[in-house]
């Protein structure tokens, strides 16, 4: 691999970096999506990074609001309780 990496194609399949780990994509693009892993290292971490982040918020509890922090939440975005 060389040490200079067109990025021109990162930008472009950052978009489906979500749909790639749901597993909710064709196989020509996740074929497409791996072979640009395997030579941008930055994207790598992008998609190590997303799935930490997916796998920590999966093992927390949610977190309860105290009411009166609900109460003005709803306001704010004028929803019904």
């Amino acid at each position: 691999m060389s040490t200079e990496h067109d990025h021109a194609n990162c930008r472009e399949l950052l978009g489906q970096f979500s749909d790639y780990i749901d597993g909710d994509l064709e196989a020509a693009l996740c074929a497409e999506i791996e072979a640009h892993l395997a030579g941008c290292p930055d994207c790598q971490v992008m998609i190590d990074t997303m799935r930490k982040t997916i796998t920590l918020y999966h093992t927390q509890a949610a977190a309860e609001l105290p009411s009166d922090v609900e109460k003005r939440l709803y306001k704010v975005l004028n929803l019904e309780e």
